[in-house]
């Protein structure tokens, strides 16, 4: 990562002095520093500057990932919460509709309850009929004997 800093302090002195090779003096303090060592010193500093500053761009661009992310985990976490929102209401749509079908079984079995009385009461009532018509017909056939003894009766 910090292969770009990697120049050594030295290199970049006798570079300066190279420049700087028609000013005396301005060789001489930086042949000086170079003994001391603050050109090494001061390029150290300025590889740790840079270093630093591609630090900060890269914690930068970490924070701006993790703003990104923060930002996409909310709206997941919105359209989820509206999801299930919806699927509620569809879960109690179907328990609703499971109450109206379970209502609607039970009026069925109560009318096909009362078709059975019906039934039953048709019935009874037929037999009664048949017991009626039995009593009209034996009824009218005595009437007719009544009739035919009497008319023979007067011829």
């Amino acid at each position: 990562m910090f292969d770009k800093f990697k120049n050594d302090g030295e290199e970049m002195v006798e570079e300066r002095i190279e420049e700087n090779s028609n000013e005396d003096e301005i060789e001489k303090t930086e042949v000086n520093s170079s003994q001391i060592g603050i050109g090494e010193l001061m390029g150290k500093r300025e590889k740790l500057e840079d270093a630093i500053d591609y630090v900060g761009l890269m914690i930068k661009n970490l924070k701006d990932k993790r703003t990104l992310l923060e930002k996409d985990i909310e709206e997941e976490s919105v359209d989820i919460k509206n999801l299930k929102e919806k699927l509620q209401k569809v879960s109690e749509y179907i328990d609703e509709e499971n109450r109206g079908i379970q209502e609607l079984a039970n009026k069925r079995k109560q009318v096909e309850t009362e078709a059975d009385e019906v039934g039953i009461i048709i019935n009874n009532l037929r037999e009664k009929l048949s017991g009626v018509d039995k009593i009209i017909e034996e009824e009218g056939n005595r009437v007719k004997q009544v009739k035919e003894s009497r008319d023979s009766i007067e011829n």
